[in-house]
């Protein structure tokens, strides 16, 4: 099984990182399309490390990017699959990263836009240790129906959408709250009017807050 890897940025404040930020691209894309966060919510966690790691395979639906699993059958079982797959590259990139960078089994945050925010949604509420916090922007709750039975923690979550999504409809992430909070797990949401398939500045200044309310 081939070891995540992508681009790392920080800490700002040059010292040792006290936390660590994971930060997941969207199909056809890579590490490098979400590194460029780092600077900004960097100034809410001047000591934490970012990295954005490239998704396990090569994208069949474009020349270029990668892809956490094929987007060519969107069935449910299909993507159930798909993502339980993803978790099995996350997981122990995770826990090599917060190995190698000397913190704590907790001392993380995971982000992921598109179908990153569904990889992290779905590892991140399963994982032996719980993350800080779970930002999902623009994503999905793949396999809703198995969570109550496979949640291990109920760590906040934020999830982020624009109303004019033509990707990945809003409705996913209205479905995704519904069900978290039904599995009791704390949830903010915020549906950004005219936004597309993207991330704005009101989801950046809520993603900053809810890492450092994360990490307080």
């Amino acid at each position: 099984m081939p070891e995540l890897d992508g681009p790392r940025w920080g800490p700002a404040s040059k010292g040792a990182p006290k936390q660590l930020v994971v930060l997941c691209h969207g199909l056809g894309a890579d590490g490098y399309d979400l590194i460029d966060l780092a600077p900004t919510w960097a100034n809410a966690l001047p000591d934490a490390a970012f990295v954005a790691p490239n998704a396990p395979e090569a994208c069949d639906l474009a020349p270029m990017g990668r892809q956490w699993w094929s987007a060519v059958d969107r069935s449910p079982p299909v993507v159930e699959a798909g993502v339980r797959r993803a978790a099995t590259f996350l997981n122990p990139f995770l826990d090599a990263e917060l190995a190698r960078l000397g913190l704590p089994a907790d001392a993380y945050a995971l982000m992921g836009f598109s179908q990153g925010a569904m990889t992290v949604l779905f590892t991140g509420l399963r994982r032996a240790t719980a993350p800080r916090a779970i930002l999902a922007f623009s994503g999905a709750l793949i396999a809703p129906d198995s969570l109550a039975a496979e949640l291990t923690h109920r760590p906040p979550v934020l999830l982020v959408h624009g109303e004019a999504d033509e990707v990945v409809p809003v409705e996913r992430s209205h479905d995704a709250e519904a069900a978290l909070r039904a599995a009791g797990v704390p949830v903010e949401a915020a549906y950004i009017p005219r936004l597309g398939h993207g991330i704005d500045e009101t989801g950046l200044a809520m993603g900053a807050l809810t890492l450092q309310r994360g990490f307080a």
